[in-house]
């Protein structure tokens, strides 16, 4: 490409991150009018660099390639395909709403609002990066950088416990990341045995190593995305780190950081190692469903709004993971626009929540009761993002979830009937929500709880939109997600299954 329209679209925000820490402190209102503006400003780069990739082509369009560093076979190298073009615009559009909801949270940290919103606009460069990265050792660098914001986000600007959550986080992360740097070592060594050492994705693509070899290297990878995605027994930081921080810090680890896990799997795990994840996928798919009802269970005895949606996501994420690793093209599609469109249930959630719990001054359910009755914006907007996390007809993830349940019943109906009754627990987990919270009779201590400002309704409108757009007209995002799934399930050689009974050729054989 004549213009590197990926470097500029991560550096962006970074360069946005470091004009914050220049402001002035105490400038607050300029601080934050400067955060929306870059974060806007990079929104409409994502819209304009997304008119120049062609959705026809599966493979990856836009690239840029320089030397890095050329004792490794390092290079600095971003491209995106179709996957990683839909969660970079997730990312370029859920930072703005999460900025202007999150407008007074930074106000009350350990340090200034500039940090604040510094520290968000970096973690959107960096994820930006992440999602583009071709070339194995960035992604790494990347990968690990991720986690500096959210350390800070939570540790800073937390409740009660965010030392405990942050810390928490860091450990499992770097435990993830350690295994990673194992196994990018070990790519090098295998590269390096073929000829020059490359840390290209196209070049590893067509490294021919062992099925030891690719087995142990396949592990490394998927242990480190498993924490990051997060899936049962590896998801015990995120309820933590959910409580603990902020509203919106919770959207951009739950909603973008976490997709990290779920995009490596498809990117790496599937594209580098494609007979180890074909040999893994049992298992995998039996974590992906114990994750799907141990997350709703879990979900369903939570007495903590912010703990019961991190558990919700840990269902949602088995679903992804389900997905992926079915390994049919119904499903990796459904997969890959389940991330999507659960970055835009999730955010909405946790955004109109913390709105609640900020009022309110407690995140307890059994704190609240009837707000429908002095808060019908807030109610219908909980309303709407409640349904939407529970995949109801007409809202965004149910085509997500309907795709990867179809491509799961061609794989294996047993698998299928349990994460079906994933859903059913997720109608109860929300709907018992809704019901102690927003409806029966208003509590005194309730009073103080008024509607959305707004502001919060500006924030919160965008994601609801999409939500309902995409819920009734999701095949944009389909025709950019399915030629690249396409060209990653050919690449791993499996075919989805012939149908039991194949449909009739013709008028006469549908007679017979």
């Amino acid at each position: 490409m004549s213009f590197p329209w990926l470097t500029v679209l991560a550096a962006l925000p970074i360069v946005g991150a470091l004009v914050l820490v220049a402001l002035p402190r105490g400038r607050t209102a300029l601080v934050k009018q400067t955060a929306i503006g870059f974060t806007l400003v990079t929104l409409v780069l994502a819209i304009a660099m997304a008119t120049q990739y062609s959705p026809d082509d599966g493979g990856y369009q836009l690239t840029e390639q320089h030397e890095w560093i050329s004792v490794f076979g390092a290079y600095y190298a971003l491209g995106v395909n179709g996957i990683g073009l839909t969660l970079i615009l997730m990312t370029v559009i859920l930072t703005p709403i999460v900025v202007l909801a999150s407008w007074k949270d930074g106000d009350t940290g350990r340090w200034s609002p500039n940090a604040f919103f510094a520290w968000m606009l970096a973690l959107e460069g960096l994820a930006i990066g992440v999602f583009a990265a071709m070339d194995v050792f960035l992604f790494y660098v990347l990968f690990e950088a991720t986690l500096i914001p959210i350390y800070f986000l939570i540790g800073g600007f937390g409740g009660v416990k965010r030392s405990y959550a942050a810390i928490k986080f860091l450990l499992f992360s770097l435990v993830g990341g350690l295994l990673m740097l194992a196994s990018v070592v070990g790519l090098y060594v295998v590269s390096a045995e073929e000829g020059d050492p490359s840390y290209l994705i196209t070049d590893l693509m067509n490294v021919d190593m062992s099925e030891t070899t690719g087995r142990w290297l396949f592990l490394g990878f998927m242990i480190a995305f498993a924490i990051k995605a997060p899936m049962w027994p590896l998801h015990t930081w995120l309820p933590d780190a959910a409580a603990a921080g902020t509203p919106g810090t919770s959207v951009l680890l739950v909603s973008i950081l976490d997709k990290i896990g779920t995009f490596g799997m498809i990117r790496f795990c599937l594209g580098l190692f494609p007979e180890a994840s074909d040999w893994a996928s049992p298992v995998v798919i039996v974590l992906a469903l114990i994750s799907i009802i141990y997350g709703a269970l879990l979900a369903i005895g939570q007495d903590d709004i912010r703990r019961l949606i991190a558990y919700t996501s840990v269902s949602h994420f088995g679903f992804i993971v389900l997905g992926i690793f079915v390994l049919t093209s119904q499903s990796a599609s459904g997969a890959a626009l389940y991330m999507f469109n659960h970055g835009l249930s999730t955010a909405a959630l946790f955004l109109v929540t913390g709105i609640m719990i900020s009022r309110r001054g407690s995140a307890r359910i059994s704190d609240f009761g009837g707000v429908q009755k002095i808060a019908p914006l807030l109610a219908g907007v909980f309303l709407i993002a409640g349904l939407s996390s529970l995949s109801l007809p007409g809202l965004s993830p149910f085509v997500s979830e309907f795709l990867v349940l179809a491509g799961t019943f061609t794989h294996s109906i047993a698998a299928a009937v349990v994460a079906t009754l994933g859903i059913v627990l997720a109608a109860l987990y929300i709907l018992l929500m809704y019901q102690r919270t927003m409806t029966g009779p208003l509590r005194d201590d309730n009073a103080g709880v008024t509607d959305l400002r707004p502001r919060e309704l500006a924030a919160l409108a965008p994601a609801v939109v999409l939500i309902i757009g995409l819920g009734f007209f999701p095949q944009p995002l389909l025709d950019v997600i399915n030629p690249a799934v396409s060209d990653t399930l050919e690449h791993v050689g499996v075919h989805d299954p012939e149908p039991d009974h194949p449909a009739a050729t013709s008028a006469e054989e549908a007679q017979q």
